[in-house]
């Protein structure tokens, strides 16, 4: 069958070709963390979460920290039966959410995966936000929460750093959907349904930050937001410099100014290679 689940529309049959996220008809992981912790707060709780980090991606981003495996790849690759079947292996309740990493690509196998199973805990849907709605949509059966990049106001600086001309189109509609769809939900300060929405400052790039926040502000109901430091160049990464403190407070204090205080800010110590995976 042909895959058209990300905007990328690549049309070819993953079982005979590779699409853009260089991916088969299988579900490929590349490592699974019990109790992760390094998730927002209200995902993690006490318990941390089921983290299920998928190889390849279908934005495959120049600077990305995972690049061994959004790039590269590596994992075991699992039928839909069989994937489900790996979940059932694990007592869920020993953590606060299952949480699928950069799913997009296998949206259509994770369906026929997930769309029967019983999960006591809220499923996770963590993805670039390069996505479609048709997806979004078709995902939202099984999944509870989205927390989901916003990483571009301006297409030609996704082109430049992610290949896709078209990022603020896709991700901006979905987002105004998932905010429809996933009203949020909290219990004992855990999320049980919603939307967190991430937004990574680049280096030299505050002024894009700054019309991210601004179209949260008009178009999100309830936004919860994470607005991260944490870029670290890369040998790949056409970005060589680190987030300066002053770009970062100036994209802080246009959140505060337009009370967009819901959510979760780190400091600049986060720019570290110690929070990039080893995979």
């Amino acid at each position: 069958m042909k895959c058209f689940d990300c905007p990328r529309n690549c049309g070819v049959d993953r079982n005979q070709n590779l699409g853009f996220c260089r991916e088969s008809d299988k579900i490929r992981i590349a490592k699974i963390i019990p109790n992760f912790m390094w998730e927002e707060p209200c995902l993690t709780g006490n318990k941390g979460a089921l983290a299920i980090f998928f190889s390849g991606c279908n934005l495959r981003c120049k600077f990305c920290q995972n690049y061994q495996i959004s790039h590269i790849g590596k994992g075991e690759e699992y039928s839909p039966q069989e994937f489900k079947d790996l979940l059932s292996t694990y007592n869920l309740s020993n953590f606060s959410c299952i949480d699928l990493i950069t799913p997009t690509h296998f949206s259509s196998l994770l369906f026929q995966a997930l769309k029967d199973f019983n999960s006591p805990i809220p499923i996770v849907w963590n993805s670039s936000g390069y996505e479609k709605v048709e997806t979004i949509k078709k995902v939202s059966s099984f999944v509870d929460i989205f927390l989901i990049d916003f990483k571009y106001y301006d297409n030609q600086l996704a082109q430049h750093l992610s290949c896709a001309n078209d990022y603020f189109e896709y991700a901006s509609t979905c987002i105004k959907e998932i905010s429809i769809l996933k009203p949020n939900k909290f219990d004992n300060n855990l999320m049980q349904q919603g939307m967190i929405i991430r937004h990574l400052v680049l280096p030299e790039n505050y002024k894009d930050s700054i019309k991210i926040l601004d179209y949260i502000k008009t178009n999100v109901n309830d936004p919860v937001i994470a607005l991260m430091s944490q870029f670290t160049p890369t040998k790949e990464s056409p970005i060589k410099e680190r987030l300066k403190p002053l770009e970062f407070k100036i994209v802080l204090s246009h959140a505060k100014k337009i009370e967009l205080n819901k959510g979760y800010f780190q400091d600049l110590s986060s720019s570290s290679t110690e929070f990039i995976p080893k995979f």
